[in-house]
């Protein structure tokens, strides 16, 4: 099996150095590119799995180049941006990029990130998929989530296209039902992340799951908002 290549993008010398020496150590096929018009050249001739993009880059806009990205190219994009950064998380989350992390990062964590990503871009052909024990399979309202697989099916059986922070927030309500859980608490179960008081993602991904898998994401009945305390999973749909 081929290693999965990820395209490094931060212009940060130092920094991107110690990003390619660690990846290539942990197996992966690393590459670096010095802006949007390297990465565009580079996926025209070529197909990575995984693109790690430094949003802060002072010669270039980073967010406009990461909706390039995921207007144009079937790749998972995982965003670098500074601690204070929150609105340009908030940014990228909404134009559904897989994942980001903040600077500084433990090269663990990055690694961990990366794994989870690719896990769930990753694509098993229907031949050699195995068949789910009972134990990796989770209810949730007319879904089926696969707890080893990572992936959500609904009641027709056909997969329910999610990226892998959704996946972690479902996952979350999924295994603690009809349970009021706050922002915070949901940060911490979905992505062992420390609640900040600007952060939207919660409400972000919230929003893009309702329209995947509520009848009606106006007035949503799997995923219900608790106003002043955050939400929770309800398995007894009105």
């Amino acid at each position: 099996m081929q290693p999965s290549r990820i395209v490094v993008v931060v212009d940060e010398a130092d920094l991107r150095d110690r990003i390619v020496e660690y990846l290539s150590v942990q197996g992966f096929d690393v590459v670096t590119a010095n802006g949007g018009p390297a990465v565009c050249g580079l996926l025209n001739e070529t197909t990575p799995d995984l693109v790690l993009l430094d949003i802060a880059m002072p010669c270039e806009d980073g967010l406009a180049l990461a909706r390039d990205l995921r207007e144009h190219h079937d790749v998972a994009i995982i965003m670098l941006t500074a601690a204070s950064d929150v609105v340009e998380r908030v940014v990228g989350l909404e134009m559904d990029a897989d994942d980001y992390i903040t600077k500084p990062f433990d090269p663990r964590e990055l690694l961990a990130r990366i794994k989870s990503v690719l896990r769930r871009a990753g694509r098993v052909s229907k031949v050699e998929t195995p068949i789910p024990s009972r134990q990796v399979l989770v209810q949730f309202g007319r879904c089926v989530l696969n707890t080893e697989s990572h992936q959500l099916f609904g009641p027709d059986g056909a997969e329910i296209t999610i990226t892998s922070m959704e996946y972690d927030l479902v996952h979350a309500f999924a295994t603690h039902p009809n349970r009021v859980l706050s922002r915070d608490q949901l940060l911490n179960l979905a992505h062992k992340r420390d609640w900040e008081p600007f952060d939207r993602s919660i409400d972000i991904r919230v929003g893009r799951i309702r329209r995947k898998l509520e009848r009606d994401p106006q007035k949503p009945t799997l995923i219900k908002t608790v106003h002043g305390i955050g939400y929770i999973h309800s398995t007894h749909e009105d």
